[in-house]
Formats: C-alpha cells, structure tokens, sequence
C-alpha cells in the first residue's frame, strides 16, 4: 500500500533519527507517520505497463499509476540503504559530527566500500520508470519562481532531512520538475500528490542532483485515500 510502502522510504532515513523527525515535519500532513489507516493498493511499475512518451496534452486522471518512492529505487541501493551501518548508532545527537547541512546536497565525497554512503549520493535508476505516467506523493523543494512568486521550478522529495543521521534524499530519491505555469506552495511543510510523466534525467545544481525529471500533468495538496 502506499502508506505502508511510504513509511518504508522514510524509515530507511530514519533508523537512527526517530526523535528529530517526530519533532521537525508537522503531523497534519506527515506523510510517513500519520494516522495508520489504509490507503489506496500501490500499483507496481512493471515491464507490462505500457510507457507514455512526451505528451504535450493534460492526460486524464485514470492514466497515472499510483507509485511510490520506493518504485525508483535499484534493488541493490535498496538494500544498502535498508542496511545501514553500525556506526550510525554512535554519533550523538547534536554533536560536531551530527551539524545540520543548511541544503539538500549530499556531501559524502569519499565513500570507499561504504555501500550505504554510496547508496546515499547514487544516481542509478530503474529504467523501467522512464516514461511511465505516475502519480506520487511528494513533498516540493523551490528553486526558482515567477514574479507573482509562483514556483517554477522545484525538486519533488519523500522527505526533508538534514542531519547525519538523517541525510538527504539520495539523487535517485529526489526528481526535478520545470512548471512554467507555476504553482503556488503555502507553507514547504504540506506534501502534495503529484502526477505526470517519469523521466530519467540527471539534474545537479547548488541546492542538490535528481536523478530523475517529471513533466508535471497535476497536483494537490497531499490527503489519505
């Protein structure tokens, strides 16, 4: 389900974090620890799904599946990041090496055999999202807007985080929309469902890379289903 495999992706990031996540993302529209009632079945991104390529007209709203983080996710990365390190477990909250980052980016620059800090800067993709036409819940990270002070461009990410022990959304974990349209984002603490076409394509600046890109068909603002 998509609450269930949710709860999964963030969980991933919040092994060693659970106190700092509780008191930093609002529950009224947590995604990952809300209340714990169903929602809809995920449907799984498989080769049979017949792909979309770039479509200039809105699809309807029956043409997206319902997806989750987890979809774009290599099985081995997956696997890494499910399996974090035991050093984790001795760096205290607050301490020198647990300082808050003020961006998205990942820093790790030397990973060596740490499969689990390689998971965390990977850009491998799963080729059978390109093109698909999914619907997913995210949360908006701004990067440029309008003069009306609508967003134009943005990164979509599963969650915010910002220590060690809970890092940033690996670039395969994070994917960029170009919506020169704009939208307007009352408050960086609402998450949305957002649909539209999946596309492998690497994007990096200052704030952080995604791995992937999305033309954005619709959004609203995120509510159990």
């Amino acid at each position: 389900m998509i609450k269930l495999s949710f709860v999964i992706i963030v969980s991933i990031f919040l092994l060693a974090c659970e106190k700092y996540a509780n008191n930093n993302i609002p529950k009224k529209q947590n995604v990952a620890i809300e209340s714990q009632k169903s929602v809809a079945a995920l449907v799984p991104l498989t080769p049979t799904e017949k792909q979309i390529a770039t479509i200039s007209e809105v699809l309807p709203a029956s043409a997206f599946m319902q997806a989750d983080w987890i979809d774009l996710l290599p099985a081995d990365d997956l696997d890494a990041l499910l399996n974090p390190p035991s050093y984790l477990d001795e760096i205290a909250d607050g301490s020198a090496e647990d300082i808050l980052s003020n961006t998205l980016k990942n820093e790790t620059t030397d990973s060596g055999d740490d499969r689990y800090q390689q998971a965390l800067t990977s850009t491998n993709v799963k080729a059978i999202v390109n093109n698909a036409p999914i619907r997913i819940p995210a949360f908006i990270v701004p990067l440029e807007f309008d003069d009306d002070q609508n967003v134009t461009q943005f990164f979509m990410v599963p969650f915010f985080g910002a220590c060690l022990h809970l890092p940033p959304p690996p670039p395969n974990q994070t994917i960029f929309v170009h919506y020169p349209q704009g939208l307007k984002i009352e408050s960086l603490y609402d998450a949305y469902w957002i649909s539209g076409i999946v596309k492998i394509s690497l994007v990096e600046n200052e704030m952080a890379t995604a791995a992937y890109s999305m033309e954005m068909h619709a959004f609203e603002l995120y509510s159990e289903e």
